[in-house]
């Protein structure tokens, strides 16, 4: 995972904690949650545009 073994993300989590306290890692997380969930879904939608291109080929080619 990037090289990082356990003592580094400790470290990490420690100062994370320093710089934004304990009573926002629960807002911090659920934002980071939610772009992760967000991205997941729009790199599994498809480009409308990919789908006409695509069936364009399979016309062209019949």
């Amino acid at each position: 995972m990037f090289g990082l073994g356990m003592p580094e993300l400790i470290v990490i989590l420690v100062i994370i904690v320093i710089i934004f306290g304990a009573g926002k890692l629960p807002e911090i997380g659920s934002g980071i949650g939610k772009g992760i969930k967000n991205f997941k879904e729009a790199t599994k939608k498809e480009d409308p545009k990919k789908i006409d291109e695509e069936n364009n080929e399979t016309d062209k080619k019949a």
